[in-house]
């Protein structure tokens, strides 16, 4: 028989008195971190006298909201609270050091009217988590540097024939002696390569990258805020940091998927640093080989000024042969090439086989469950992609035979392709898990898949884009942007005596695109097709997603309210849609200058689920994709 388990009272503890007040601005105006989205506003709290000394702007407390002990960091101190009645203390100050300053925090605030967040969502993001080693070990205050600067945007192609991390070298070459310099690049790998070219050139630099180890990445953030002028190179959280005496932001690669944020609210790098840039007045560079469709429009409206130096690109382009990897006449130019120096080849798809038909008659290969079958590696018998079963002895359904036929070539059959056609040259493969930074300058055939392309001394003796009208041929809205910029990218890797040989039709744009190294003709046509389908950038977009349950009903409330005027009249509500089991979207579209509205509206919606205690919506405002 079970012993039963003695009785605990709970036990009352009541708070440590705090003692009198501070004599001189003894309120102090808090970001709470509350933990429901609609309790976002600012709360007044008394300042101890025993921690007037210690409370300033920027500074990490600790104070009882409502039945607990939350964090918060003080954004303003008062002499008179804005409410009446008897108000609570600040318990303790966790940070001495700041960690945020009036600019950064207002900077937070408009963020959040943009994306209908709560603030908080945002200092997840922009500030590190603390580390009270760090904290004890930082000395001096935040160095108020002075700076004359005017707000500038301006968007610069790289070029070819010159490596993307040593232009942005130039760039901070070019803007060097005014102040500090903050450089946001898209991933871990760039931001090496970035630190790798300015210690080259004797500069030396900040890094500030969520993949750091905690400790580091705290030190360098509090250090940011303290020299008088310093070079920071991050990973698209950085565009948050309060960086001393900030006169110059680069955004490295701005039309990267890696800018926007994955969590919520699903923040922009871009968009982030040109609201900073009307509060703070510094300059702001973007940079890219193809610049994203919304800098296009603003380049277009010329809010954005469009630097691009244009080159002569030898570009030639060979008519894809049916079931052919490599077109016949494209054999005599990578044998030249060969001679001199290693040739790139870009490859769509990363695997062996994606795709399996029938030989004979084309019938798509498919399992019993329903999902197709594909060829993981040469010699392997076909296996279904969804559970697992594999086919040794595989005879097509339809005609009984067994010759296979592969749809979809991945890298890895494509090098076995390649290597048969060229012998006796090394084969190196950058894809998936093995990825190559660098390769030695020498005859080889080099291999990889988009953003896996090595770095070699000197630039490649060609580059060959394999089945490149299927770069261009996905559905996603985002699809001729990110074809357009890995086209230039991957063309940029030669040396200046290389040639770009694509597999496409000649009468493909972005043939003349490359030669010239002009990529206006591309966006111009674009954006005026996405202006009359009335597509983003020229209409404002929000998404949201739910449950299925639900979305008819919210469906049609949101019609109701824009035909009732209680959102902008503008919206077009689209959906709901399935994207996932259980799972629906609603896109809505609106005019430009109903943006602000919008947002608004969205934002009361969530605020009033989160009030009735309902599951908020998963809400993104201009995302990356609809």
């Amino acid at each position: 028989m079970a012993t039963p388990k003695l009785f605990r009272l709970k036990a009352e503890v009541a708070p440590a008195p705090s003692g009198p007040i501070a004599s001189v601005l003894p309120y102090a105006r808090v970001r709470v971190d509350t933990g429901v989205f609609h309790l976002d506003q600012l709360y007044d709290y008394q300042i101890p006298e025993k921690l007037t000394a210690l409370i300033q702007v920027g500074v990490r407390v600790q104070l009882p909201f409502g039945n607990r002990e939350t964090e918060g960091i003080v954004v303003e101190r008062v002499a008179q609270p804005e409410r009446a009645g008897e108000l609570k203390s600040i318990t303790k100050v966790l940070s001495v050091a700041p960690v945020a300053t009036v600019q950064s925090l207002h900077v937070i605030d408009l963020i959040s009217q943009h994306y209908a967040c709560n603030p908080w969502d945002l200092i997840r993001s922009a500030i590190p988590p603390r580390v009270a080693s760090v904290d004890k070990s930082i000395q001096g205050d935040i160095v108020d540097s002075s700076k004359s600067s005017r707000r500038t945007i301006e968007f610069q192609t790289l070029a070819p024939f010159n490596q993307a991390h040593n232009q942005v070298v130039q760039l901070v070459q070019e803007n060097q002696g005014t102040g500090s310099i903050l450089i946001v690049a898209p991933d871990e790998k760039d931001v090496d390569l970035i630190i790798g070219a300015l210690t080259k050139f004797g500069l030396s630099s900040v890094k500030l990258t969520a993949a750091m180890p905690r400790e580091e990445r705290y030190r360098n953030y509090l250090e940011a805020m303290r020299r008088s002028i310093s070079i920071v190179v991050g990973t698209r959280s950085a565009i948050f940091a309060p960086v001393n005496n900030l006169t110059t932001v680069i955004i490295h690669k701005e039309s990267s998927l890696d800018h926007y944020e994955v969590r919520s609210p699903g923040w922009n790098t871009r968009t982030v640093a040109l609201i900073r840039s009307e509060v703070e007045s510094f300059k702001l560079v973007l940079t890219g080989f193809s610049p994203s469709i919304e800098v296009s429009q603003l380049i277009d409206e010329r809010e954005i000024k469009y630097l691009n130096e244009k080159e002569s690109v030898t570009v030639k382009p060979f008519t894809p042969s049916e079931g052919a990897l490599l077109p016949g006449r494209i054999f005599t130019d990578v044998k030249k090439a060969l001679t001199t120096g290693p040739v790139l080849f870009i490859a769509p798809r990363k695997g062996y086989g994606n795709a399996l038909l029938c030989a004979h008659c084309r019938n798509v290969a498919a399992c019993e469950c329903g999902g197709r079958l594909s060829v993981s590696a040469k010699g392997k018998a076909p296996a279904c992609v969804h559970c697992g079963n594999s086919f040794p002895a595989w005879k097509c359904t339809f005609c009984n035979r067994d010759k296979q036929y592969l749809a979809g070539r991945g890298i890895e059959r494509a090098a076995e392709e390649i290597s048969r056609a060229f012998p006796n040259f090394p084969v190196v493969i950058s894809a998936g898990e093995v990825i190559k930074d660098r390769i030695e300058a020498r005859p080889a055939l080099v291999l990889a898949t988009p953003g896996a392309q090595p770095q070699v001394e000197g630039g490649y003796a060609a580059v060959v884009i394999l089945e490149g009208l299927r770069f261009f041929a996905h559905t996603d809205l985002r699809t001729q942007e990110r074809a357009r910029e890995l086209f230039l990218e991957t063309s940029s890797l030669i040396s200046p005596e290389g040639s770009v040989l694509l597999v496409i039709d000649d009468s493909h744009p972005i043939v003349s695109a490359i030669a010239r190294w002009n990529i206006a003709p591309l966006l111009k046509r674009e954006l005026s097709e996405r202006a009359e389908l009335k597509l983003p950038p020229s209409v404002f977009s929000v998404v949201l997603v739910m449950d299925q349950a639900i979305s008819m009903q919210i469906a049609n409330g949101l019609k109701k309210a824009a035909a009732e005027g209680r959102i902008p009249p503008s919206s077009c509500i689209y959906g709901p849609t399935e994207i996932s089991k259980g799972q629906v979207k609603i896109v809505i579209h609106a005019d430009k200058k109903d943006a602000s509205a919008l947002t608004d509206s969205m934002h009361e919606l969530q605020r009033r689920r989160s009030i009735a205690k309902k599951e908020l919506f998963t809400l993104r405002v201009e995302p990356y994709s609809l």
